[in-house]
């Protein structure tokens, strides 16, 4: 099951745009070009995922109509002017009458969700090297939300100096594209230190809970 879902880097990137935006609804060129992505490649993996069950899809056609009904978003809609590339597209004969959405009815959708969300962190390479740059890292844990532990305190804990401003931008850089808050915890050295020596109970849990170490430099194990 996890080899058709996960069979090349299209269905992936297509998975984590429909999964971190699960209410948004999407064309095929649209995804196609978004994602820089060959058109016929995109609405195989689309089918495919169709198929299998965790995307819908939905008439264009019966959409409009919805929203033709509602006269606010009537008349939001009559004031938003169509981009030239838009016009080209909403000609392209059979290509756009319908919509992809998340089928959020799907057994195995949150799991899915979480892991995508999950693996996008642990695989992207330089996520280590944005750390890095806001300062110098010594300890880097994974806990809470990316082990499925939800009774955690934290979900990412960072040991060392860093600069501030850089690090919460990356911190809300990601929250966005994770689609929820992130917790975390910042110490320096000295503190860290001070706390593992006196067996600081919010340290130790931390470190006695199910979590992954991405960076250690002082350690841990």
């Amino acid at each position: 099951m996890l080899g058709k879902l996960f069979g090349s880097n299209a269905r992936v990137k297509i998975l984590k745009l429909f999964l971190i935006h699960p209410d948004k609804k999407f064309y095929i060129r649209e995804i196609s070009r978004d994602l820089k992505l060959q058109l016929n490649s995109t609405r195989r993996e689309l089918e495919n995922l169709e198929k299998f069950g965790l995307l819908m899809t939905i008439d264009a056609e019966d959409e409009n109509k919805e929203k033709a009904l509602d006269p606010i978003v009537s008349d939001e809609l009559t004031k938003k002017k169509k981009t030239k590339r838009a016009k080209i597209e909403a000609r392209a004969s059979g290509q756009e009458k319908k919509y992809y959405q998340v089928n959020p009815g799907f057994i195995l959708f949150e799991e899915i969700k979480s892991l995508i969300l999950k693996a996008q962190i642990l695989y992207e390479e330089d996520f280590i090297e944005k750390v890095q740059k806001t300062g110098k890292p010594k300890v880097m844990i994974l806990s809470g939300f990316f082990v499925n532990d939800a009774e955690a305190s934290v979900d990412l804990f960072l040991v060392g100096r860093f600069n501030k401003e850089k690090l919460i931008r990356l911190i809300n850089d990601l929250e966005e594209e994770m689609g929820r808050e992130i917790n975390y915890t910042v110490m320096e050295v000295k503190e860290f230190k001070y706390r593992k020596d006196i067996t600081d109970v919010f340290l130790y849990d931390i470190l006695e809970r199910r979590k992954i170490i991405v960076i250690n430099e002082l350690g841990l194990i």
